[in-house]
């Protein structure tokens, strides 16, 4: 048995006929649990090792509230009281170490992590997540078995009932299980759960926020953060803006935006950004594309690519309207935010 454990999670989920989870919900995930309160679980669920998602039945879970108490989590010790009266699958998860993700249970916990900002994109691992959670119906009844589908709307129609299907995907939208304090989410079913969202976050109603990619906070974000992209604090991205991620077109350089930025309207970044840069409206940079450096003077010194320029602060990219060049000067105003349009109160 290892001394340290990585993460625990103690929740419910939604199971198909076959019994195979098709997600959990952990109301409390811990990063790092005390070893009082593994001694202390460890016992009751029979745990022997390694990383696992054990199915437990309602007295097991009222077992274990009673475990828990005195372990210094309180607050823990009083959500499997409420489990242990749930008529829903009950999960106990452990993490000994991060390792990718080999059921569903244990993504799930990892995403809660993101989502609870317990740990941040990247520091997680996530590989091979697609492969392990399945493609679900998300309906207002919560996660249904694509197979099981036709059998539950007829069900429901025979009931005079609506079995509404918001989307169909391996991933649920975030607010369903973790909504962080301070944030502004205009359209919910735009961010994915395991998204970061840092304190002071807003994200306007075309904005988009995939797993494993956030913003440090505050931020306004209308455009697109793909996977595997962090947005730094008091950056912005315009209405239609696009950030290219890892999952596609075979990038795995990861994309990145300093503090206090502006990827202008329908503009797009492709190279890690440093501090204070700013993309004006329509300008997408890709790390191939040449850009002609312009000096103090405003004339051209020399051109280079986009991505020997990648982690740079204090750049403003443009597009020259004579000639159609890609131009990069030194920006040293600071992009401020609207302090109206941030406030969360």
């Amino acid at each position: 048995m290892t001394d340290s454990i990585f993460s625990l999670g103690i929740g419910l989920g939604s199971q198909n006929n076959k019994g195979e989870w098709l997600d959990s919900f952990y109301p409390k995930p811990l990063l790092s649990p005390s070893a009082e309160l593994i001694a202390a679980v460890t016992p009751v669920v029979n745990y022997t090792g390694g990383n696992t998602a054990i199915a437990v039945n309602a007295d097991t879970m009222a077992a274990l509230a009673d475990a828990i108490k005195g372990c210094g989590e309180d607050a823990l010790a009083e959500i499997a009281v409420q489990l242990a009266s749930s008529n829903q699958a009950l999960v106990v998860t452990i993490l000994a170490s991060d390792e990718a993700p080999s059921s569903v249970p244990e993504s799930y916990l990892k995403l809660h992590l993101l989502s609870h900002r317990l740990a941040k994109p990247h520091q997680l691992d996530l590989n091979g997540m697609f492969g392990v959670l399945p493609n679900v119906a998300w309906t207002n009844q919560g996660a249904v078995d694509l197979a099981e589908l036709p059998q539950k709307q007829l069900q429901a129609r025979m009931k005079g009932e609506l079995l509404e299907v918001m989307s169909v995907d391996k991933f649920p939208k975030m607010t369903n299980y973790v909504v962080p304090t301070g944030v502004r989410i205009a359209h919910t079913a735009r961010v994915r759960l395991g998204a970061y969202l840092g304190e002071g976050t807003t994200i306007m109603h075309e904005g988009f926020v995939n797993f494993n990619a956030g913003t440090e906070g505050p931020g306004m974000i209308e455009g697109r953060i793909s996977a595997g992209v962090m947005i730094g604090a008091g950056s912005d991205l315009g209405g239609g803006g696009s950030t290219m991620g890892t999952l596609s077109g075979g990038n795995n350089v990861i994309i990145s935006v300093g503090k206090e930025c502006l990827i202008g309207a329908n503009a797009g970044v492709g190279i890690p950004l440093g501090d204070r840069c700013t993309i004006e409206a329509g300008l997408y940079i890709t790390a191939g594309s040449v850009v002609t450096m312009v000096d103090d003077k405003g004339e051209a010194a020399a051109t280079t690519k986009a991505r020997d320029l990648a982690g740079k602060s204090d750049l403003l990219f443009r597009r020259n309207s004579k000639n159609g060049a890609i131009e990069v000067l030194t920006n040293k105003s600071a992009i401020a935010l609207n302090e109206m349009l941030h406030a969360h109160n």
